[in-house]
């Protein structure tokens, strides 16, 4: 059931970039509000707007106007500082590329988050435990040149998870892998969402891979144009493994 307040909240928000003498547009007042365990898409052409929304919700980046409220904090007027502690305690990246340390463990890889998050003295068990909820409890000790492209962002979703976030930003989380293997990621992004409520947020261009939400925001040219629930979501079946069907 959809909370009546929002956890993020939007109003107005604009971001300007300046290259020397030129002001390049990339959002133009845009407004939306995500509400606890949901799990939506958005969606946009490359230079929609979509990467550099992304980035504001994620804390990564600040508008250059408008409003940002995560969670009651006004993110908005928040520093730097301010911003990489509300990023710590509340928020999960999973990334196209998996961004993993290639020549380090996978438990290694997703202790980091950890480290940088004062709690290193829980790092293995909590690293452990991360690892074992996305399947990968076997495979603690390979390297990331040793997985597959599938395990590797099994990887980096245990990594998004093992400061218990309350949110996952996946940005084109299946954009360097196959087809089913896509769908398996997206089961375990659907089960992380209905099973333990942590809302999930994908960026994607890819239709099928956004109907596996419940909702679909699109973007184009910095502006919202639609804001619509999946009339018919995927759920990707799960085999007795633990992958999708």
């Amino acid at each position: 059931m959809i909370a009546s307040q929002p956890v993020l909240r939007l109003t107005d928000v604009t971001k300007k970039y300046t290259m020397g003498d030129i002001v390049v547009p990339a959002l133009n007042g845009v407004s939306l509000e995500v509400h606890e365990g949901e799990m939506l898409a958005i969606m946009g052409p490359s230079g929609s707007g979509k990467s550099t929304l992304m980035n504001i919700l994620g804390c990564l980046d600040q508008p250059t106007a408008g409003e940002y409220w995560l969670a009651g904090d006004l993110v908005s007027s928040l520093n730097d500082q301010e911003l990489a502690a509300v990023r710590n305690r509340q928020i999960g990246f999973v990334f196209q590329s998996f961004n993993l340390l290639r020549r380090t463990t996978a438990l290694n890889n997703v202790e980091l988050p950890l480290r940088y998050g004062g709690k290193a003295a829980q790092g293995t068990g909590l690293a452990k435990a991360a690892l074992e909820r996305v399947g990968l409890g076997h495979r603690l000790k390979h390297h990331a040149t040793e997985l597959s492209g599938g395990e590797q962002q099994r990887v980096s979703i245990a990594r998004a998870l093992v400061m218990s976030p309350s949110i996952i930003l996946a940005d084109e989380p299946t954009g360097n892998l196959d087809t089913r293997t896509s769908h398996e990621i997206m089961a375990l992004l659907q089960e992380l969402n209905r099973d333990d409520g942590v809302l999930v947020i994908v960026v994607t261009h890819e239709q099928d891979i956004s109907e596996h939400c419940e909702r679909v925001i699109s973007i184009r040219d910095g502006e919202v144009v639609s804001d619509e629930p999946v009339a018919n979501r995927r759920w990707a079946m799960q085999t007795q493994a633990g992958g999708a069907i």
